[in-house]
């Protein structure tokens, strides 16, 4: 981890548990985003991936916070969640 501020601090009595910065946190919560989103339209990672030109390798990569998709990629995938088959036909 970088110098990133904690953003919640390890249990004290838990040898387990770590810190959480708030970058990861920020890529945690954008992961979800893009996995309810895919999710909610009843969509593999595959098919959301050629519907929505998204390259399935970054796809996984930001579902399961490897690397943080960027703001464009959110606000994308926002749209995505309120207009499915507009996005869809647009990228066709």
């Amino acid at each position: 981890m970088k110098n990133d501020p904690i953003a919640l601090p390890a249990d004290p009595t838990d040898a387990e548990d770590f810190d959480v910065t708030v970058e990861a946190l920020d890529r945690a919560q954008r992961a979800r985003l893009i996995r309810k989103t895919r999710t909610g339209l009843g969509l593999t990672q595959a098919e959301f991936a050629n519907r929505f030109r998204v390259p399935v390798g970054t796809l996984r990569d930001w579902e399961q916070a490897r690397a943080t998709a960027p703001d464009f990629a959110i606000a994308y995938v926002r749209v995505i969640g309120l207009h499915p088959d507009m996005v869809a036909k647009a990228v066709a």
